[in-house]
């Protein structure tokens, strides 16, 4: 049997629609018309989900990690339960809301009724299950134990989402109160400022220095601000061209992994990565040197990506994990530490595990630090504008009294 998806009406005129099992196009029509629904759209699953993710990716719809962790945890219950994965898949597909998710999870049952392992089906949407997604579950379905892995993967998954989600709330404040305060800044300067200073035309005396600065950033922001914002744009436009290569992308990861305060998070967040993403992958049952190759590629640090690709080498040439990473001067020493201890106790994965929770949570305690010294400083910073904006506008009308008087 193929997969169908349908639009119709049911027998109350409603919109309605879902998919269903059917040998054709003709046999789908009839099961639908025999449970009270009128088909007036009818196609083939596997072309309506390429169909509807050209349209979903074009409209910026997409799965978001969330909804995979969410699923991932949900089929891993499934499988748990003793359901095969095609009765897994089925039941995941008709409890999904989400469109585009919906679609991605069709495709991959078809993939599998094709023939395809459950790993080569989901490797069919790289955007949405990365390698080490695929990868984890190609361990789960050769070792037997598919609904562990999968659990796995959903903590994993979970706890990147919340990482991302506490990182986001706490700049969402800091990063919104910049955008108000430089457009605050940008309309006193470009349109109060003029209305006001324009009473200054008629004195005959020299203006002070904080009055002349402010008349000139004023003037030049009035004459050259869209050539600023256009100087601006383009910049940017070229940087990212530049750091989509893998010369610029690599200066960019070594640029920002030297940067004070930000550096240090950035480099906290991709050993926190690293640590995770190989903890999961060895205890998921994924040998080490394909276990480094896929860390690799999802650690996010083209610097760090070199440092372990050295060390892959290293390994396979007989040498320690801990040792080419130390020698690297990535690696704080606690982590080549940690590792060492893990690999000659055995219990690598664990010590990996403590590794990524400590540096998990000194990733939240610095940004949690940075974030509230950051609003006072803003507020800071906007009062010392505003003060010297007041300052040269009043500086003249003092002068102006005291000659008067």
């Amino acid at each position: 049997m193929a997969v169908f998806e349908y639009k119709g009406l049911d027998l109350r005129g409603k919109n309605a629609a879902g998919v269903i099992d059917a040998d054709n196009p003709r046999q789908a029509r009839s099961k639908l018309r025999q449970n009270g629904i009128f088909p007036t759209e009818i196609m083939s699953a596997k072309a309506a989900a390429a169909a509807e993710a050209r349209e979903a990716f074009s409209f910026g719809q997409k799965v978001s990690l969330s909804d995979t962790a969410l699923m991932t945890r949900q089929m891993s219950t499934l499988t748990g339960a003793g359901l095969s994965i095609m009765e897994s898949l089925a039941a995941l597909i008709e409890q999904t809301e989400n469109k585009a998710s919906k679609k991605v999870w069709v495709d991959v049952r078809e993939g599998v009724k094709e023939g395809s392992t459950f790993a080569d089906a989901l490797s069919r949407h790289p955007k949405v299950f990365s390698t080490l997604y695929c990868q984890m579950v190609r361990a789960g379905e050769a070792s037997g134990a598919l609904d562990k892995i999968l659990l796995r993967l959903a903590d994993y998954l979970e706890n990147q989402v919340r990482l991302r989600g506490k990182i986001f709330s706490m700049m969402t404040y800091p990063i919104l109160m910049m955008v108000v305060s430089a457009l605050i800044l940008l309309f006193l300067v470009a349109y109060v400022v003029p209305k006001v200073t324009s009473i200054f035309d008629d004195l005959n005396q020299a203006l002070p220095l904080p009055t002349v600065i402010l008349l000139s950033i004023s003037d030049f922001v009035i004459a050259y601000g869209w050539l600023l914002f256009s100087l601006a744009g383009i910049a940017f436009f070229f940087l990212k061209r530049h750091i989509a290569t893998p010369a610029g992308r690599e200066k960019y990861d070594r640029i920002s992994l030297k940067l004070p305060l930000v550096g240090r998070v950035v480099k906290m967040v991709a050993i926190s990565r690293f640590t995770k993403t190989l903890a999961t992958l060895l205890a998921s049952g994924v040998q080490l040197l394909k276990a480094l190759e896929i860390v690799q590629q999802v650690v996010g640090n083209k610097v760090l990506e070199e440092t372990i690709q050295e060390a892959r080498s290293n390994i396979r040439e007989g040498e320690s994990i801990a040792d080419p990473l130390k020698r690297s001067g990535l690696f704080p020493p606690l982590v080549t530490h940690m590792i060492s201890i893990g690999e000659k106790s055995g219990e690598l994965e664990t010590m990996l595990q403590k590794v990524s929770e400590a540096y998990d949570n000194e990733v939240e305690t610095v940004v949690t630090g940075m974030t509230s010294l950051l609003g006072p400083l803003m507020i800071l910073g906007m009062g010392f504008a505003i003060l010297f904006i007041v300052l040269a506008i009043l500086l003249p009308i003092f002068e102006v009294s005291q000659m008067v008087g």
